[in-house]
């Protein structure tokens, strides 16, 4: 990649062959072991959390283990094709959407390659489509290469109506200008949706019934880099599979996502009706090793795998990997933002059933909805940014996305005032998705928005908020948090509470190095009763906490 950040952090930095558990240390060794050691810097204090983590990574109470989040690097492939040679103009009035996916089309029949966008402003008058693994679109830089893009997605593809009824447009939520999806899968997409056939939109199809099973597995412990199948005849070192996790009747599987315990299991599931949709819980994950029944992943298991979940693996539809997107801007025609929940879809990049993939050094404006991750795994977004007119959500994580890593990401002030009805989030996370890391980034507008769905086990670090967006997510959608939700050295500079405090709403949950803050507007109650079991250390300052970015100390461990 291009970007000069890519150095000791690559977008994973180690081999399946690392797929394996950490040594115990003890309060006094490894990383962070003293008040004036660890990551990120000599001096400051090292919260206790931060040691019992040390000591048991995969399975501690109140902070996830995100060390392995994010894209690995793959090889590139030797065929580079420019653009100007398929027809694109870099004028800023000729529609040169067809010639970039023609490149790009070309570089998927060649079985990968990169396509160049040069300097200067290229007019797209359509989606911009990375189908085929292997693909990466490359600009000279976000401050050189500009697609301008006319069309919104309405126009493009069709009204988006919602598969759980209501006047809303789906492309508050969905899709992107420049959309990466398998082909196939983006295909019967678009056609659902042209159809009014409103899709689910992950890894099992349009109806969720694109998938067979491959195997069974035994009971195992949430933090397990080993299971034993049933039968290993189906399953090959390197290939994506999904962890696939049925409900029980008395909703245990949902109970664990919310740490367990007299609280979860008092909670009311039966009228969620959104949430319990979003069910089967499925987990996309490579196989490291196969050594006769025992199968070696390349990360430790999310949650507990018991019998009465039904836990199998499963095959899904084809991924979209080693796939990404760099160094380009990507500007909408300036309108005026729609009301909450009826964007016409004027969105930026989306990734969607895609795998090791990445975006780098990519700035988008004006745009209704900026980054989105929708059933997309291990993947990277570093250096972007959400500029211009103002958004909906300047970045969404959805529809079961898990181990993803967002970096170094920019939320710039809004250029012009928010119209009357419209909505502002922020860094969102919902519909199950699980153990995704937002680290090192700037918002100057929006909030920490946990959508409800059940999210569980994500991790926002060293990010600097104006705090002013509001989350969202139906009732019907059930908890905002789920267990193992981590806010770690999070500085708050207007001091409005929401979102960013968890220790009283989020169970089995941590807030460590946080900015002294008052609540006000939009103030939640917690979704489950009785003690929350939530952690909070070093409330009121920031620049102390070490490590200053728990990313990186659990990349470091």
């Amino acid at each position: 990649m291009s970007n000069p950040r890519l150095t000791r952090r690559t977008l994973l930095g180690s081999t399946l062959a690392l797929a394996v558990p950490l040594p115990k240390q003890g309060p006094g060794e490894g990383l962070g072991g003293g008040p004036a050691g660890g990551p990120g810097g000599s001096g400051g204090e090292v919260p206790s959390l931060w040691r019992e983590f040390t000591r048991t990574p995969f399975t501690h109470p109140q902070i996830p283990y995100i060390g392995r989040a994010g894209a690995r690097r793959h090889p590139r492939r030797p065929l580079v094709l420019d653009v100007r040679r398929y027809g694109a103009v870099a004028d800023g009035t000729t529609d040169s959407a067809p010639a970039i996916n023609r490149a790009i089309a070309a570089a998927g029949r060649a079985g990968g390659g990169t396509v160049l966008i040069p300097p200067g402003t290229f007019r797209i008058d359509d989606v911009i489509r990375v189908g085929h693994s292997g693909v990466v679109l490359r600009g000279a830089g976000s401050g050189r290469t500009k697609l301008y893009a006319t069309r919104n997605l309405t126009e493009l593809i069709g009204v988006y109506g919602s598969r759980y009824g209501g006047d809303k447009s789906s492309w508050s939520w969905a899709g992107g200008l420049i959309w990466l999806a398998p082909t196939a899968r983006w295909d019967s997409l678009v056609a659902a949706i042209r159809a009014k056939a409103w899709p689910f939109e992950g890894w099992t199809g349009n109806k969720r019934d694109e998938w067979r099973q491959l195997t069974t597995i035994e009971p195992a412990r949430q933090g397990a880099w080993t299971v034993r199948v049933a039968d290993a005849s189906q399953l090959r070192p390197g290939e994506l599979v999904l962890l696939r996790l049925a409900d029980h009747a008395g909703h245990t599987l949902l109970e664990h996502m919310a740490g367990g315990g007299p609280g979860p299991e008092a909670y009311y599931w039966d009228d969620k009706t959104k949430l319990l949709s979003y069910v089967p819980y499925e987990w996309p994950v490579r196989i490291a090793h196969v050594h006769g029944h025992k199968v070696t992943l390349e990360r430790p298991l999310p949650l507990d795998i018991r019998p009465e979940w039904n836990p199998q693996f499963t095959t899904h539809v084809e991924e979209l990997t080693g796939a990404g997107v760099e160094g380009l801007t990507l500007e909408a025609v300036e309108t005026p933002q729609q009301p909450h929940l009826l964007d016409k879809g004027y969105n930026g990049v989306v990734l969607q059933c895609a795998y090791d993939c990445w975006v780098d050094d990519v700035t988008v404006r004006h745009v209704d909805n900026g980054f989105g991750l929708v059933a997309a795994s291990a993947c990277t977004l570093r250096g972007t940014t959400v500029a211009g007119r103002g958004s909906h959500h300047p970045y969404f994580c959805r529809e079961g996305s898990h181990d993803n890593l967002v970096e170094d990401f920019t939320i710039e002030e809004r250029t012009v005032p928010a119209p009357a009805n419209t909505q502002l989030h922020g860094i969102n996370v919902e519909g199950l998705s699980s153990y995704n890391v937002w680290s090192r980034g700037d918002m100057r507008m929006g909030t920490f928005d946990s959508h409800r769905g059940l999210p569980f086990a994500n991790v926002r670090t060293d990010i600097t908020v104006n705090n002013d967006g509001r989350h969202g997510g139906d009732a019907n959608a059930g908890p905002l948090f789920g267990a193992r939700f981590t806010h770690w050295n999070i500085r708050v500079t207007n001091g409005r509470a929401g979102l960013m405090k968890i220790d009283q709403l989020a169970p089995y949950s941590a807030t460590v190095g946080l900015d002294t803050v008052t609540e006000f507007d939009q103030i939640d109650v917690p979704d489950f009763t009785g003690d929350l079991h939530a952690r909070l250390e070093l409330y009121g300052t920031t620049g102390v906490v070490r490590p200053r970015n728990l990313y990186e100390a659990q990349r470091e461990l």
